[in-house]
């Protein structure tokens, strides 16, 4: 039986260790006591034959900076974010170059996962054969794809959750379904645009990695980033919605991120924009107003 090892105690990191020790030997490695006996230290867990790694992407470089993983690891690598000006292929890449390096992306809720429900996700790798040996150790309650689009689904699985928290402005603000189907819509095309200024590929952005996972994020409670768009129209401190959610939203610095990217390179990304302003402390109005405009 294969042995995987988890990097991340978070929400996200505890449903992947449960869901692949159905069918494997899983354990789980986190700074948090996290009361199972499946966790195990960073050192016990160099002995496992594949890693995958659910860190917060804002934290990636100094957790790659001290990890201990073998250098030509199988790893899989769950994180979703830019960070320092950085897609998450390009940390791993600097840190870990002779890995067998992985990302998994496609609309996947932690709760979800963890409950076993069923779901289908792309596992994207520049060298799609190290992609292949992943297939055979998810649970069968998840349809895995192999993928080549590493940057695509990078983009997507990050993109979507600053459209998560467009699209949770407008529930808040009550603006309707039809501007929030819109502004989702929208969204799709901006993420598309400025994925292919990076090389992604159109395709990517109509499938699981894309799509799916765009509107699974902008349309329910159970994403944190939705929430947070909820929050921040109902007047609420940015601190104040964080510390009520309890967990990461990706999305708050991930659309800072897009946002100087988008003006580096001068790529047209209006919503990405609005969103970033209204978590520095725009109005929600104001934001609607000149997007209504752009």
């Amino acid at each position: 039986m294969p042995k995987i090892s988890v990097f991340g105690g978070g929400a996200w990191g505890k449903a992947l260790h449960l869901a692949f020790s159905k069918t494997n030997h899983c354990s789980i490695v986190s700074r948090k006591n996290l009361g199972i006996e499946s966790q195990i230290s960073s050192q016990v867990a160099q002995e496992s034959e594949f890693f995958i790694v659910a860190i917060a992407s804002s934290a990636l470089h100094s957790w790659l900076a001290t990890s201990p993983l073998p250098a030509n690891s199988k790893i899989l690598v769950a994180s979703k974010g830019i960070a320092q000006g950085q897609f998450v292929s390009e940390i791993f890449e600097s840190f870990y170059p002779q890995s067998k390096l992985c990302f998994l992306a496609g609309p996947s809720f932690a709760k979800e996962v963890q409950d076993s429900l069923p779901c289908a996700l792309n596992i994207h790798s520049k060298e799609i054969h190290y992609a292949k040996e992943w297939l055979q150790l998810f649970p069968n309650f998840i349809k895995p794809y192999a993928c080549n689009d590493v940057i695509g689904g990078e983009i997507g699985g990050a993109y979507k959750n600053v459209i998560a928290i467009a699209s949770g402005i407008c529930e808040g603000m009550k603006l309707g379904n039809n501007a929030r189907s819109s502004l989702v819509a929208r969204g799709l095309v901006e993420m598309t645009r400025f994925g292919k200024y990076f090389g992604a590929k159109d395709s990517t952005f109509l499938g699981l990695s894309g799509a799916g996972d765009l509107f699974l994020t902008a349309n329910s409670m159970l994403s944190r980033n939705f929430r947070v768009g909820i929050g921040l129209a109902s007047g609420k401190s940015l601190m104040a919605v964080l510390e009520e959610i309890g967990e990461v939203a990706e999305g708050v610095k991930t659309s800072k991120e897009i946002y100087l990217m988008s003006q580096k390179y001068g790529i047209y990304t209006p919503i990405a924009q609005e969103v970033a302003l209204i978590i520095d402390g725009k109005s929600p109005k104001q934001s609607l107003n000149d997007l209504m405009k752009s």
